[in-house]
Parts: C-alpha cells; sequence; structure tokens
C-alpha cells in the first residue's frame, strides 16, 4: 500500500508528538507521505539513519527529515529523535494507516466443514477452507485461498496473506501475521533405515506460535515428531526460513531470510541470526547470541555472544583466523625459501 499524495496530512508538531520527537523549524510543515531522501518531494517526509546517506540532506527536495539529536540540516524543519528509524515507523503507522483487506463475514466460495468456529469479526475471503473443529478469532482475515486443517486454533486479531496453510492442531496466538504461501505444520523431516530402505516416522507434533509473531513469505515451520515446535512472541522471521521438528525459538528473535534450523534446535529470547546462517540440530543458542551472516553453526553458543564464519567461531577468534589466512600466501613462499635453503645447506 502507497501513500496517498491527496490525503489531508498531518503537521510536523502533530507527527512529532505521536512519536515521542521534538521539532527544529517551522512544525506547522504539513506532511502528507513519506518517501525515500533521494527522491523526496513537497509535502513528504524522509530520514537518515544510516551515515552513508547523510549527503542527501543537502540535496534532498523533503519538506521535512526525521534525524538524530546530533545531524544538522539548516535548511529544512526537522524531527529529532534518537531512533530516526523508530521514527519513521511510527509516522509511517500514522500516515499510511492499516486498512482491512475485507469486511467481516465469510466469501461464498469459501469452505466451512461442520464444527468450526468463525468469530462474527473475523473475514474469510475467497477460496478459504476451514476444516471442521477449528476456531478462527475476533477480527481475524483470511485474504483468499488459506487453509486452516482440523483443529486449528487462530487467536485475535491474525492476517493470513494468500495461500497460507496451517495443517491440522497447530496454535496461533493474537495478531500473529503470515505472508503468502506460509506453511505451518508440515511434516517433520523424520525416517528410520529399515531392511527396504528409509521408512517414515509420523510426526505427531504441532506448531506453537505466540502473540505479535511475523512469518514472511514462503517459510515453512514443521509440526513436532513429538510434541509442539516453538516460536515465542515477538519473533520476526523473513522469507524463505526453514524451521524444523521441536525446534524452539524464544521471544523477540529476528531469523533473516534463508536461514535453516534444524531440529530440536533451541534459541533463546533476543537472538538474531543473519541472511543463510545453518544450524544442525540438538543445539542451543543463548539469549541475546547474535550470528553473522553465512554462517554454519554446528554447536552451542553462550549466552550474548557473537558469532560467524563456517564453521561459526566467536567474532574475535574468527577476525583473528581471517586475518592469518590473508597473509597464507605470502607465509607459505617464505617457508618454501627456508627449506630451499636448508636443502640446499644440507648438499654441501
Amino acid at each position: 500500500m502507497s501513500p496517498s499524495k491527496s490525503s489531508p496530512g498531518l503537521s510536523l508538531a502533530e507527527l512529532a508528538a505521536a512519536v515521542g520527537g521534538k521539532v527544529e523549524g517551522d512544525d506547522q510543515t504539513l506532511i502528507r507521505s513519506v518517501a525515500p531522501i533521494q527522491s523526496a518531494g513537497p509535502g513528504d517526509i524522509s530520514f537518515v539513519a544510516n551515515p552513508k546517506y547523510a549527503h542527501f540532506i543537502e540535496t534532498t527536495g523533503a519538506s521535512a527529515l526525521i534525524l538524530d539529536p546530533h545531524a544538522a540540516c539548516p535548511r529544512l524543519p526537522v524531527l529529532r529523535h534518537e531512533k530516526p528509524y523508530l521514527a519513521y515507523a511510527r509516522v509511517v503507522r500514522l500516515l499510511v494507516p492499516d486498512e482491512p483487506f475485507l469486511a467481516p463475514g465469510i466469501h461464498p466460495s469459501a469452505v466451512i466443514e461442520p464444527g468450526a468456529q468463525i468469530d462474527p469479526t473475523a473475514a474469510v475471503g475467497p477460496l478459504c477452507v476451514v476444516r471442521q473443529d477449528s476456531i478462527i478469532g475476533q477480527g481475524c482475515q483470511l485474504v483468499s485461498s488459506v487453509f486452516v486443517g482440523r483443529g486449528v486454533s487462530v487467536g485475535r486479531g491474525c492476517l493470513l496473506y494468500p495461500g497460507v496453510r496451517i495443517m491440522d492442531g497447530c496454535r496461533l496466538a493474537d495478531r500473529v501475521i503470515l505472508h503468502a504461501g506460509v506453511v505451518i505444520g508440515s511434516d517433520g523431516f523424520g525416517y528410520a533405515e529399515s531392511e527396504t530402505g528409509l521408512e517414515k516416522i509420523k510426526q505427531v507434533g504441532w506448531v506453537e506460535i505466540g502473540d505479535d509473531v511475523e512469518i514472511g513469505a514462503n517459510t515453512t515451520v514443521d509440526r513436532g515428531a513429538i510434541g509442539p515446535t516453538r516460536i515465542g512472541r515477538g519473533t520476526k522471521i523473513d522469507n524463505l526460513v526453514q524451521i524444523a521438528h521441536n525446534v524452539e525459538i524464544g521471544d523477540h528473535c529476528i531469523v533473516v531470510s534463508q536461514v535453516g534450523i534444524s531440529g530440536s534446535t533451541r534459541l533463546g529470547n533476543g537472538v538474531i541470526l543473519a541472511g543463510q546462517v545453518g544450524l544442525i540440530g540438538h543445539i542451543e543458542i543463548g539469549d541475546g547470541a547474535r550470528v553473522g551472516a553465512q554462517s554454519g553453526v554446528s554447536k552451542s553458543i553462550p549466552p550474548g555472544q557473537r558469532w560467524f564464519g563456517y564453521p561459526a567461531r566467536e567474532s574475535r577468534e574468527a577476525m583473528r583466523i581471517d586475518a592469518a589466512l590473508v597473509r597464507l600466501p605470502d607465509l607459505l613462499k617464505r617457508v618454501r625459501k627456508i627449506e630451499e635453503r636448508l636443502v640446499g645447506k644440507s648438499g654441501d
């Protein structure tokens, strides 16, 4: 949804009061929209949270900027905030408020099986399927082609985008957002070797998702082999992530695109996994730990530490190893010269 240039807008003073900032300059400047600092024009507000964009302050066509308390800006009104990116996030919500995709009710093409409970304030869109004994809570929106299996519980205010699949017995708390193509509760990857080949281990668990979780497009969360796979409240998961059976993810974690988490691994609270991180199974990542992009984690990480690399190591150790590797070709040349000298002396 894009901001409307024709919206009445809000004054800079109103925005500052709403987001907890302060205004420098004309606080009655009218703001109708948000835009990138490079292309902003009259009526737009933009922001600078990364110093590499600071040079645009002198050339932007925006009517106002969101800046930290120290960034210089003599030519435009400024909304000052300790966290410009956070202020921007709040300003966007004010200028571009959420609109429901659907009015409450059930589309004629939806299939609702006997025993399913749909709150009257919920909206079930075209071609959705809600199977028996499932519960769809107050104010939920199932946009279109959403499948909800048997015995599923979906809490209040959840938003399920087109093509979401929630398999039997899974549980969503309140205000969960699942983007297009998310699959919750697919079978975990479990097989046992037998005389005739691989024999499937039936996956009899489920998935539990806490309040305010958001999961990106085409991410998959497997049901537990026995018991639940859990995702804690406030956690945000990017597109194209694979979460295996019986994984436990704590509260307010960030899991970036293309991460793969193997079975029965446990993440504490506030963990950050950058893009393409891979975790083997049955390890623990402590509270507040951070793992750099494309790292391969093969053992548990203590709380609060930063790791990266393949195999992943504590960051300072990994940087020392990387620095040594850069010098390795020259060191090899020196070793060869020393060897040649020693061989020459031994032949005299």
